[in-house]
């Protein structure tokens, strides 16, 4: 019989192996391939990983608690919006990379007091001294929204009560944030040093979005199918 740790800790490693889904691993590569240091990508992941957990929580646990599933028109409609958010990512990424040219776009500027420099002008609020970006959150609420479903139906299933299912959700997020800031690090440092100069990233920024239009039009054609 599963008992709540057990259900937390099989959470928590399904949650991280979450955080590896080719979709995820798109979506992020083209947030990564802006040139974050390993610590903001990292933040970066995290930030994903927050959007993700928040629509799990708000879908999947009402699902639990009302022992309902998601429609499948529901779903499909998820999917489509994931589909069309790679597609737009890659678009993007590809874009800039082609109007920033081989030198990049990496400049200093200033909001209020606080002057920071980034490649290219990412939409981000000020805390006090520090910047939240925004687009990883929103593209984890989006992930979020199109697991949710699956997530709370494998819950239902297997748990034995929705103490446990619950229990499940949560550290199902935690791992999944976990995992999508240690991927999004690793991936940072590495292409930082397999890509150190400004033409090199703009190759790799045009490969990621590529990559994410890509897999955009087969997620859509499959959700359609």
């Amino acid at each position: 019989m599963w008992s709540l740790a057990a259900a937390a800790g099989l959470g928590l490693v399904l949650g991280a192996r979450h955080a590896f889904e080719p979709d995820h691993l798109a979506a992020v590569s083209t947030l990564v391939a802006e040139r974050p240091r390993p610590r903001q990508a990292a933040a970066l992941g995290a930030l994903w990983g927050l959007g993700h957990t928040a629509a799990l929580a708000v879908v999947g646990v009402a699902l639990v608690i009302a022992r309902a599933e998601l429609a499948p028109a529901a779903e499909r409609g998820f999917e489509l919006v994931v589909a069309a958010m790679l597609i737009a990512l890659g678009a993007r990424a590809i874009a800039l990379a082609l109007r920033e040219g081989r030198r990049g776009a990496a400049r200093p500027h200033a909001h209020g007091g606080h002057t920071h420099v980034h490649a290219g002008a990412l939409p981000h609020v000020h805390l006090g001294a520090r910047s939240l970006a925004l687009r990883p959150l929103v593209v984890g609420v989006i992930h979020g929204l199109a697991g949710s479903g699956a997530l709370a139906a494998l819950a239902m299933a297997e748990m034995p009560s929705t103490a446990t299912a619950l229990a499940y959700i949560a550290l199902f997020g935690l791992g999944a944030t976990v995992g999508m800031a240690a991927v999004s690090a690793l991936a940072a440092a590495s292409l930082g040093r397999l890509a150190p100069g400004a033409a090199a990233w703009r190759r790799v920024r045009i490969g990621s979005g590529s990559l994410a239009v890509a897999l955009g039009v087969v997620w859509g054609a499959l959700a359609i199918s």
